[in-house]
């Protein structure tokens, strides 16, 4: 596949592989469907703010100053989940956040009515098969997706068709650790976090090469730095 998206040399420098080996490599050892994570969050959509709302909230709060949004831009986020990230985005944009958990979303519908949200969409959707023409936003923002999806490297090309040329791919996400003895434990715990909403085990040079784009710069975020954020460019 064509590269759309090009790389900077501090994306080299970083050595994430894009090689054939990396291709060949599992994404992950777990793999689930469309209804197991329809079922998962059916069922963790009464605690999920509880836990991964405090958990996740540093990275959140790290990622979204970074993310490329200009005065009346287009955003699509993908994964909108309870909506906690929806309250974070500037009002001079336009947002429109989908998730495929119908629990989830009526968490969200409440949340942005009890904090006046105004410039907040939400609809139901697959990631994988979205819903959108071609180049309709100018920021396509995945957080803490790509762990949960059935097809992350499917859900990335959808995330990409729909972003116009020059906008913005953003991926915040857990990556596998490089350190040989914590991917190990990542790996043994995978089939058991699935349950409770996310793949522990998703190899980030693997993601990057099934793809076929490549990242504009590759970014640790928020203490400790568990997170990633990917940023891809349309080209």
């Amino acid at each position: 596949m064509i590269s759309l998206f090009e790389t900077s040399d501090s994306t080299r420098d970083a050595g994430i592989l894009t090689s054939s080996s990396a291709a060949d490599r599992a994404l992950s050892l777990v793999t689930v469907k469309n209804e197991f994570v329809r079922c998962v969050y059916r069922d963790i959509s009464s605690w999920y703010d509880y836990f991964f709302g405090p958990t996740l909230h540093g990275a959140r709060l790290a990622a979204m100053p970074r993310l490329p949004i200009g005065s009346g831009d287009r955003i699509l986020e993908v994964g909108v989940g309870t909506g906690i990230n929806a309250l974070l985005y500037p009002k001079y944009c336009d947002v429109t956040g989908i998730d495929f958990s119908s629990s989830m979303l009526r968490k969200a519908k409440r949340r942005l009515s009890q904090h006046s949200v105004r410039n907040v969409d939400l609809l139901k959707m697959d990631a994988a098969t979205l819903e959108f023409e071609d180049n309709s936003f100018d920021c396509v923002y995945a957080p803490f997706v790509i762990s949960v999806v059935p097809d992350p490297v499917k859900v990335v090309q959808e995330m990409h068709r729909v972003c116009r040329v020059g906008g913005h791919v953003v991926v915040l996400n857990h990556f596998l650790s490089e350190n040989r003895f914590l991917a190990r434990a990542e790996r043994l715990i995978s089939p058991l976090t699935v349950h409770i909403g996310f793949k522990a085990d998703v190899d980030l040079s693997s993601f990057i090469a099934r793809s076929g784009f490549r990242p504009v710069s590759i970014e640790r975020v928020s203490v400790p730095k568990l997170w990633s954020l990917l940023t891809f460019q349309k080209q």
